[in-house]
């Protein structure tokens, strides 16, 4: 069997994640038991090293699109893993989320017929409600790179340096198939002659009308914003659809709150108590409670989580939030 050493060498490429290493250790392991006369376990060792080496590259995310030249300045990418059953949303909403889901999975079906498939969206909802997260779950659901747009490298001061870097977008999504995702999306889609409009806004807003509208790629655009208000109303009619977003039910803070603790709660916690004290919270906030509870547990070597630990982290929660507020 193998010598100390060399189960020392697994465990630290493991830890490491050298799988090379691990896999020339598990493989010096594999001949020393063949010259001990161990043959049936070498051969076990070789075929399970084999078969988890196929496995890693099956289901290893390859970074086909990375951008480069001046396209790095404007997006960032992602390869996000998360899905939809990650998500505790209000059943119109879901159901908008699974239709947009199946359309692109059915997109040449849907083409074939001289149809389109959903893939021009906007989402707005206050912050927090969990927008930002949807395009993450477009992407892993479809298997698509998340590109999110960097709006410090797009906008800028001169003029029409904006409006190309834009075109650069838009020629990205020709070139490769991705989720292409606009946050705060207020910031060049403001309508057009408010008292701070400037000619140049206005032209980017033009810009990005007239981009929208030709775009005929296989690529989702997801444009995000707290402020529909404010947005010009010529943007609506450019998308396929809108989705609307908001603060958490107390049905939905009770599923939400259990998908995050579950697996760590003791018996007896009363959901509704905590979701009804929750009430006003946001998606992401929430999270971020259930996110401290499970750290505090861990580091207090709690083997489960109480209703009392799950309340107090609550309240600390809508308290930062409430002194933010007033800052803000």
């Amino acid at each position: 069997m193998a010598n100390a050493d060399q189960m020392k060498a697994l465990l630290k490429s493991h830890i490491d994640g050298d799988e090379q290493h691990f896999y020339s250790v598990a493989m010096q392991i594999a001949a020393q038991e063949a010259r001990n006369g161990h043959e049936r376990l070498a051969e076990e060792l070789r075929s399970l090293v084999d078969i988890a080496k196929r496995s890693r590259i099956k289901n290893k995310t390859i970074p086909i699109a990375r951008p480069n030249g001046e396209l790095a300045n404007i997006l960032s990418v992602s390869y996000p893993q998360t899905r939809l059953a990650d998500m505790v949303l209000a059943d119109s909403l879901l159901a908008q989320m699974v239709r947009i889901i199946r359309e692109q999975k059915f997109a040449a079906r849907i083409l074939e017929h001289g149809l389109s498939p959903r893939r021009k969206l906007l989402l707005v909802g206050p912050p927090g409600t969990g927008k930002t997260f949807s395009a993450s779950v477009l992407a892993g659901e479809l298997g698509l790179p998340l590109f999110q747009v960097r709006l410090d490298g797009l906008i800028t001061k001169f003029m029409g340096e904006t409006a190309a870097k834009l075109r650069q977008i838009f020629d990205a999504t020709e070139n490769v198939r991705g989720v292409y995702f606009f946050d705060e999306f207020d910031a060049i889609g403001s309508q057009r002659g408010l008292p701070n409009d400037v000619g140049e806004i206005r032209r980017v807003l033009n810009s990005f009308l007239q981009m929208l509208e030709q775009d005929s790629s296989s690529s989702l655009i997801i444009a995000a914003t707290n402020h529909p208000e404010i947005l010009d109303h010529a943007l609506f009619r450019r998308f396929d659809d809108v989705l609307k977003y908001e603060l958490p039910s107390s049905d939905h803070v009770v599923g939400l709150l259990k998908a995050r603790l579950i697996n760590y709660a003791a018996q007896g916690i009363t959901w509704k108590h905590l979701a009804e004290l929750a009430v006003g919270m946001s998606h992401a906030e929430l999270t971020r409670a259930a996110h401290e509870v499970i750290k505090d547990s861990l580091i207090s070597n709690q083997d489960t989580i109480t209703e009392l630990d799950v309340k107090r982290t609550i309240l600390e929660r809508k308290e930062i939030a409430k002194h933010l507020e007033q800052i803000g």
